[in-house]
């Protein structure tokens, strides 16, 4: 693949496994396709709003669906 960023063993290493490790028992992954070049358009704009790409699209999911979604607070825009 490519060279390492963290060297084996270390105290950054380990804490990115132990957040990775989180992420997995408390998130869904899901991947998106964007037409080539709109990802920085549309990441562009979510920061204009506040927001990073990732909870911009969760929070169009919420806002579309409405009262039919129930998320987890801690989650929400996430």
């Amino acid at each position: 693949m490519g060279t390492r960023k963290y060297p084996v063993g270390t105290e950054k290493e380990n804490q990115i496994k132990r957040q990775n490790k989180f992420i997995a028992e408390a998130y869904d992954r899901f991947t998106l396709t964007f037409p080539k070049g709109m990802k920085e358009t549309y990441k562009a704009f979510a920061e204009s709003q506040g927001l990073s790409l990732n909870a911009y699209i969760n929070k169009l999911i919420a806002d579309d669906m409405g009262a039919a979604l129930t998320v987890p607070s801690k989650q929400q825009g996430d």
